[in-house]
């Protein structure tokens, strides 16, 4: 499953490492825009497969944030 970005942000914190196992609903990553701060959460139960970005990076809507397996 592809997690996306929704908005135009920069990361501001990667909550998760490839093999970690989430909830549905557990913050994966912190975007930050226009000085606030917006979780990105896991849509469903899994393991993180793939973090596609790093902290510091700029991301537009539909970018790739992470997958979950």
């Amino acid at each position: 499953m592809e997690v996306r970005s929704e908005m135009l942000a920069t990361v501001w914190q990667t909550l998760v490492e490839p093999g970690a196992a989430v909830a549905a609903g557990d913050e994966i990553i912190l975007l930050e825009s226009m000085k606030m701060e917006i979780p990105v959460v896991a849509p469903a139960a899994g393991r993180i497969a793939a973090v596609h970005v790093v902290e510091g990076q700029s991301v537009a809507e539909g970018d790739l944030l992470a997958e979950i397996d």
